[in-house]
């Protein structure tokens, strides 16, 4: 008779991690989001919904990874669930990591390979958008988006 092995299905990583300060990130095992570059219509953004932490901002399509999951992997499957990312329309650039010790966050950059139209897929986005990137600081931006864009744009 063959065993089958027996695989331990991926813990989600909603929830809460709390910094030493009190101030609180989402995504047990981290969060990553996609930052998707289109060369002739921008960078594509996310409007959050009120409810969500920073609610009314503009940020990226993302959230919090799975357990054992890669930040590329999460930032497809949030942008994918969140704006009807296609994963075949895209292509990898880089990375980048917030990293506080106890909680990260990884900014997935992919440039498109093809054109499509994000739709709204779930209740955490007000509207989503291409932004041309000379336009993008003129938005209300999620604050460690905001900190982190001039860096950013500068890999693109």
């Amino acid at each position: 008779m063959t065993q089958v092995p027996s695989f331990r299905p991926q813990s989600s990583g909603d929830g809460w991690v709390e910094g030493r300060d009190g101030e609180k990130f989402w995504g047990l095992f981290g969060a990553a989001g996609l930052l998707v570059h289109d060369r002739d219509r921008g960078i594509l953004m996310q409007h959050r919904s009120t409810w969500s932490h920073f609610g009314g901002t503009w940020g990226l399509p993302g959230g919090a990874r799975h357990e054992n999951e890669t930040a590329y992997d999460a930032a497809v499957r949030e942008a994918g669930e969140e704006a009807d990312v296609p994963a075949d329309a895209i292509s990898p650039l880089f990375e980048s990591v917030l990293d506080l010790g106890f909680w990260s966050y990884t900014t997935v950059a992919v440039e498109t390979t093809r054109p499509f139209e994000p739709r709204i897929s779930d209740p955490e986005s007000l509207e989503l958008r291409w932004i041309p990137v000379d336009e993008l600081t003129g938005l209300a931006l999620h604050p460690f988006f905001a900190r982190s864009w001039p860096e950013l744009r500068a890999r693109l």
